[in-house]
């Protein structure tokens, strides 16, 4: 009965986006609307899908698409892609009607395939409330969903447990942890070197007030910045202090920070699920980063799913095969055991989190914020990166590269 109401729903939803190419005698939408209440037969009789998925995620999707194909009598072509240039060939080819009906992605993509007019909301109708909230406001834009979400990922406090027997609530208990471990480094955050890495100190930002855009109520972002002031004055004095402590240092890059941590040099490193497989003969726990301000620390989330192509003439299958095949626990395990990132269906979810390091994750995820999916994203990171840099290295005075770098992106943002 489920799947019969989100059909439907899933069908005024289309008819409503396509209706500027049908003819004006109304016959086409009065035989849709007929077609919505004959909920007894199958939606996808004789349709065709074609689906880009990368390799990692291939045999999972194939899995849900044989039983999709089993109940609708529908087709399902997988085309293998590397993700990597999934976003790119998206872009270029959907307006030539050669795209798929259905991609993979992730959604920080987006904004940009808003504005590239190539994709198109997705109607999840009530499996939305089955899923973590912040994967479906990942997907969120000026009020609709785009993606049928199934993967969350974030950096934590990652703790080794022979170096630190309990969870730090502040930097200050950290670094005092650390410094009673004796270890070569208190506490391990990764540096591209003078290009910084906002990303991973994120967290520590957020706990002082500052996101860097300003939010919306279903927790998409608008083009505001939200990092200047008093608040983002604090933070990067924070960083300047914690910088001539030597407590931050820009030449710990990823690859010499996720060593150090291997060989037992610092008990807490922040990273991610990516990390894991170097540190298999450690004993670790998963914690949330220690605010080094008043507030949370609230790290980013990154969110994988599917995107409905704009252009798709299969639109109503597509949705279908998403909410209804995709969406279920025995889909988003098969997705999770592929990735290695926890689910983003919560049943799934709290299946996997019979794991503590997933329930870890999961648990620092609940809590995070979605990576702004606006174009204006953009044009932030150079200016940010560079400018944490040179403040923790010393080479520039903390309020006023703060300041500079906030007009830098307000003018590259036409602000």
């Amino acid at each position: 009965m489920r799947r019969s109401i989100l059909l439907a729903s899933a069908l005024v939803t289309t008819l409503a986006l396509t209706a500027c190419g049908t003819d004006d005698t109304g016959e086409a939408a009065a035989d849709e609307s007929a077609a919505a209440d004959e909920t007894t037969e199958p939606a996808g009789d004789g349709g065709t899908l074609t689906v880009w998925v990368d390799e990692t995620r291939q045999d999972a999707v194939a899995a849900a698409a044989e039983a999709f194909e089993s109940e609708t009598g529908a087709e399902v072509e997988l085309v293998l892609k590397p993700f990597e240039d999934i976003r790119a060939d998206f872009i270029a080819q959907v307006p030539t009607g050669e795209g798929p009906d259905v991609t993979v992605g992730a959604h920080d993509w987006l904004g940009e395939l808003i504005t590239n007019g190539v994709v198109a909301p997705v109607e999840l109708g009530d499996t939305a409330a089955e899923f973590e909230e912040v994967a479906v406001q990942a997907f969120t834009a000026d009020g609709q969903v785009y993606g049928l979400p199934y993967a969350i990922e974030n950096i934590a406090l990652i703790r080794n447990t022979e170096l630190a027997d309990s969870a730090p609530a502040t930097w200050d208990d950290a670094i005092a942890a650390g410094e009673d471990a004796g270890t070569k480094f208190p506490f391990l955050i990764q540096s591209d070197g003078e290009n910084g890495d906002p990303y991973t100190y994120y967290p520590f930002q957020t706990s002082f007030g500052a996101p860097v855009f300003e939010q919306n109520a279903d927790g998409s972002y608008t083009p505001e910045l939200a990092m200047g002031g008093e608040n983002g004055e604090a933070y990067a004095q924070w960083l300047a202090d914690q910088g001539e402590a030597g407590n931050l240092t820009i030449d710990t890059t990823y690859d010499i920070s996720v060593e150090a941590f291997a060989n037992g040099e610092s008990p807490f490193i922040v990273g991610g699920p990516w990390m894991l497989e170097q540190f298999a003969d450690l004993d670790l726990a998963i914690d949330p980063v220690p605010a080094a301000g008043d507030e949370a620390a609230q790290p980013f989330v990154g969110v994988q799913g599917f995107y409905v192509s704009a252009r798709s003439e299969n639109a109503l299958l597509a949705n279908d095969f998403l909410v209804n095949f995709l969406s279920t626990e025995e889909a988003q395990t098969a997705l999770f055991e592929a990735g290695g990132r926890p689910p983003a269906l919560t049943a799934a979810a709290d299946a996997a989190s019979s794991d503590p390091i997933v329930a870890g994750f999961r648990e620092v995820g609940a809590d995070a914020v979605p990576m702004p999916s606006i174009p204006e994203m953009g044009s932030v990171w150079a200016f940010w990166g560079v400018t944490e840099a040179g403040i923790i290295s010393g080479k520039a005075e903390p309020a006023e590269a703060w300041n500079k770098m906030i007009s830098d992106i307000e003018g590259a943002l036409g602000s």
